[in-house]
């Protein structure tokens, strides 16, 4: 939030007035990233991290094409979810040679369109390696692929744990030496180990044992390989703040246990790039979402701001994307920065269901009808994590400044 400037009271995001740039986009609601904040931010990451890190981006995060582009000049490779962001990623820049395609439903469709690009399977499943396997053979190309591993450890204080216990995610630790022994068998291109244990973690120090562990799992597994380790994705967790208390992550012991780490990794697996998958890392903080107050109401003793914007846009922020309990985004009034805080109220959206909530007993300034809201950290699964079509509301508009 710290990272947007603010003058003359009034929010700036890429060099560009707020006010001003609702007038270009020529609507509200509307989301605007921020491509120099992104571009800042892979700098950082790579300032922070050994050289030997290759930086991915999870597509997932947030697929507008502008960004995907963008972030096509700046990082090492993409990390994709689906046949969309597929397409997507094969119109950039990228090499082919330089994506990866991970999740537990591939269908033979998308593992065709997979093989024939070129681009690596991270394989869920043994059926899923059987059929790859099947879907290569028709082709005439041997598939290249990877083993998603669901290690025996998750990353503790984690947003969102992905590995560990019973997941729908990769192929269980204990069942990949058969697996690779199958893979072997069956004539397809091993690449390498997909390990991706959790997301959205501001713990250093968790983060640091997770990469030992999988670090350690990588080598363990690699004895039982195929052929040798040409790539070991470690996944991403790195978080960044949304709710008060939350503080910036700090990369510097991160980036200093893996300097640790790597000689003996490389001395192990001397052939391994290795990689870090992050979505919402590079772009969350980079981007906004805009929507505009048509109404103000009260009732029995709370304020209410109806704004044009809502959960079909914006679900993350209603708090109806995983919280268990709902804490208010940061949020303001992007067209009066200056003004103290003189109310509480509530901002919610105008959608017929209680749930649209944007913020909850909010201190904000004094608004008016046609006051502009901003909902910062809002650059990964805003738009394309919502139900836009829910109640048949206008669709939402997307800026890259």
């Amino acid at each position: 939030m710290d990272q947007l400037p603010i003058i003359n009271g009034e929010l700036y995001i890429g060099g560009i007035p707020i006010t001003q740039l609702a007038e270009r986009a020529g609507q509200t609601p509307f989301y605007a990233y921020d491509r120099k904040l992104i571009t800042e931010r892979v700098q950082h990451l790579r300032n922070s991290l050994p050289e030997e890190i290759h930086i991915h981006y999870a597509i997932k995060a947030n697929p507008m094409p502008a960004i995907v582009q963008h972030l096509a000049g700046l990082v090492d490779g993409f990390d994709l979810a689906s046949a969309g962001e597929m397409k997507t990623a094969l119109d950039t820049t990228m090499p082919a040679t330089k994506i990866s395609i991970a999740g537990p439903g591939k269908t033979d469709k998308e593992l065709r369109q997979a093989i024939a690009a070129g681009i690596t399977i991270n394989l869920e499943s043994e059926e899923e390696m059987r059929r790859a396997a099947q879907m290569g053979e028709s082709l005439g190309i041997i598939p290249r692929v990877a083993v998603r591993i669901n290690p025996d450890y998750e990353l503790k204080s984690s947003g969102m744990k992905m590995g560990g216990g019973s997941k729908q995610f990769g192929i269980d630790a204990e069942r990949v030496p058969a697996m690779l022994k199958e893979l072997n068998r069956l004539g397809l291109d091993f690449f390498g180990f997909h390990i991706f244990w959790g997301s959205q973690n501001l713990n250093p120090e968790a983060i640091m044992e997770a990469h030992k562990k999988t670090f350690d799992l990588a080598v363990r597994l690699s004895e039982q390989a195929p052929g040798k380790v040409q790539s070991l994705n470690i996944g991403g967790g790195l978080g960044i703040p949304y709710f008060p208390g939350e503080k910036r992550l700090d990369l510097t012991p991160i980036g200093e246990n893996l300097n640790n780490l790597l000689p003996a990794l490389k001395s192990a697996l001397p052939e391994a790039e290795i990689v870090t998958e992050l979505g919402r890392y590079l772009v969350g903080e980079a981007g906004i979402y805009l929507c505009k107050i048509i109404d103000i109401k009260a009732s029995r003793g709370e304020k209410f701001l109806i704004t044009d914007g809502g959960l079909h846009h914006h679900l993350a922020a209603s708090g109806n994307f995983g919280q268990i309990i709902r804490k208010n985004y940061p949020v303001a009034i992007a067209n009066r920065m200056d003004p103290e805080a003189s109310e509480t109220v509530n901002i919610v959206g105008s959608l017929c269901t209680p749930l649209d909530i944007l913020a909850n007993k909010m201190e904000l300034p004094q608004s008016k009808i046609g006051d502009l809201v901003v909902i910062y950290q809002s650059g990964a699964y805003g738009y394309t994590a919502s139900p836009e079509r829910f109640l048949s509301h206008p669709y939402c508009m997307e800026l890259l400044v």
